[in-house]
């Protein structure tokens, strides 16, 4: 049997999707600048996924800017909108939870002379809102927090922090990266207060290197790659079109059956925890209950490195990963983890299950019947 239970990693292409991209790949293959008949059959499909994704957020078309992934996404927003405000100030601030392709932008702007700030949170993973409050200042140009932690699968309070943020400031702007709870959660980032928001095709279903980045009316951002000017000049370079019109057809599926889909994968998120934490040296990290997100469990074996419960996992089968699949195949110590204060042994003991909307009851079960054979064995191998 296997079993697939990373997909905050990635997630498997729908049919839709896949079916749509073939389309455009084989006989729809124009490039949607030419002027020909043949590229505006492009540019149809490019209009078509704007306008679908744009639905699911309630914004305009015309705010959405289709990009290679999250990565591409997340540096734009960050990386783009500190250089276009920089004459307004130099301070910025993000939290220290961070996805890399978050962190690393703001390690850069850090060598470029910005202030960075970088918010604490708690023992669940959740930002201090007291810290972002004292940290706000007139000087204060961008701050950047993620919705849903990729590791612990804890939710930030957004709609709070942007209320902090526009009070202190209310030229500074708010990024949110969604990777992780776009299609988990129903986001409307103009009723939030949310200036640019990150999104990824692959973590919903849709192709890899497909992505957007919601950008508000009248919020400024210098482009990172230049070129021929498409996307309205935001993002030069002949789209993705195949990708694109998968990610639109994504888009729409992950939305629909919504409610239905997040009650199930909580149901099968609650039934896992309640069975695996009864196992000997087995905790599960952050809130166990339904404020956490529906499809990300942090599970910690004590005396097990997460590399030899990952292997022995996937000889059954199942297929998991240690920590976050952010740059590299190499596993290492996460950030996350130590901004939790998660016991030190623990560090390299912790392995990520993450579901998706196919994940069954069945799968769920064999995984906890997996850990509860594995786990003893491995822990009479505890290192000294």
């Amino acid at each position: 049997m296997e079993v697939y239970l990373d997909n905050s990693a990635t997630t498997k292409c729908s049919e839709a999707a896949v079916n749509i991209m073939t389309k455009v790949l084989q006989d729809d293959y124009g490039n949607p600048s030419s002027l020909h008949n043949k590229g505006m059959e492009g540019e149809n499909y490019v209009k078509s996924a704007r306008s679908e994704i744009a639905k699911t957020l309630k914004v305009n078309d015309k705010e959405i800017y289709f990009t290679s992934g999250g990565t591409e996404s997340n540096n734009l927003a960050i990386v783009g909108a500190a250089r276009a405000y920089h004459r307004s100030g130099n301070k910025v601030i993000t939290t220290m939870i961070e996805h890399p392709s978050v962190s690393n932008p703001f390690a850069y702007l850090e060598e470029e002379g910005f202030e960075v700030t970088y918010l604490p949170v708690d023992s669940y993973g959740v930002i201090d809102l007291e810290a972002l409050k004292e940290a706000m200042t007139e000087d204060t140009i961008l701050v950047s927090i993620m919705h849903v932690n990729n590791e612990l699968g804890a939710v930030q309070p957004i709609e709070e922090a942007a209320q902090i943020i526009k009070a202190a400031n209310k030229e500074c702007v708010f990024h949110v990266d969604a990777i992780q709870s776009y299609g988990k959660f129903r986001i409307y980032p103009k009723k939030i207060g949310i200036d640019m928001l990150s999104v990824s095709g692959h973590k919903i279903h849709g192709p890899k290197g497909s992505g957007f980045l919601f950008v508000k009316d009248k919020i400024k951002v210098k482009p990172i790659i230049l070129g021929g000017g498409q996307e309205w000049g935001m993002r030069s370079g002949t789209e993705n079109v195949p990708a694109i019109a998968g990610l639109g057809v994504a888009a729409t599926e992950i939305y629909k059956d919504f409610d239905s889909n997040i009650d199930r994968m909580y149901y099968l998120r609650d039934r896992f925890i309640s069975e695996v934490i009864k196992i000997d040296g087995v905790s599960v990290n952050g809130r166990h209950d339904h404020s956490n997100a529906p499809h990300i469990v942090s599970v910690s074996v004590a005396g097990v490195r997460a590399e030899v419960l990952l292997h022995s996992l996937e000889d059954k089968g199942i297929y998991v990963s240690a920590g976050s699949a952010c740059s590299s195949n190499k596993p290492s110590i996460s950030k996350t983890l130590k901004a939790i204060g998660l016991d030190q042994k623990l560090l390299d003991s912790t392995v990520r299950f993450s579901f998706s909307i196919h994940t069954t009851e069945e799968e769920i079960d064999y995984a906890i019947k997996a850990l509860q054979e594995l786990v003893p064995m491995l822990a009479r191998y505890t290192r000294h």
